[in-house]
């Protein structure tokens, strides 16, 4: 069974070794999330805790797909702040466990960050992502619009320099 829900501050704090345990898969596996090879999972969840405070106050909004009670995946989507541009939010750190991949999560994730956008007044999403990869074909397939490929522009796990897609969506009521 499946199962798609945004975090509660305190279900983040208590979803913080889960999620510790998919950013290294994914590191481990190639995923450009901005960390390098050797990435630990004690440098994992410290990075998840620091996220915290900003889920605690709404400025990060994660949501995590459980397969059979298991965290698969997860997607955050972080709502712009300044007076002119809180029409907007980015979506980041969509990733699926390497086992879980081909049945759909990150398109089912993206789609649960989109619509929750949408619900609360934003119509325009950004992110970017590896030039190449395999999330970029879930954001060209998705109905994203790619503006621009900047080269060199972040490594990836193995501190190889990678292009850099930026995708944009706008948002409307289907």
């Amino acid at each position: 069974m499946r199962t798609i829900a945004r975090l509660s501050a305190e279900e983040f704090e208590h979803s913080v070794k889960e999620l510790a345990d998919l950013l290294v898969d994914a590191v481990d596996d190639g995923a450009s999330l901005g960390f390098v090879t050797p990435f630990r999972h004690e440098a994992a969840a410290a990075w998840w805790r620091a996220q915290a405070p900003a889920v605690a106050a709404g400025g990060q909004l994660v949501w995590v797909c459980r397969v059979d009670g298991v965290l698969a995946g997860t997607v955050s989507l972080i709502p712009a702040v300044k007076a002119n541009s809180r029409h907007r939010a980015e979506v980041v750190k969509l990733m699926v466990h390497r086992a879980a991949r081909g049945q759909g999560l990150s398109r089912a994730l993206l789609a649960t960050a989109e619509q929750a956008a949408l619900d609360a007044g934003v119509s325009l999403l950004m992110l970017d992502t590896e030039t190449g990869s395999t999330a970029e074909h879930v954001y060209l397939s998705g109905g994203w619009t790619r503006f621009g490929i900047v080269p060199d522009y972040a490594a990836s796990p193995d501190g190889t320099l990678r292009d850099c897609s930026f995708f944009f969506k706008r948002l409307t009521d289907t």
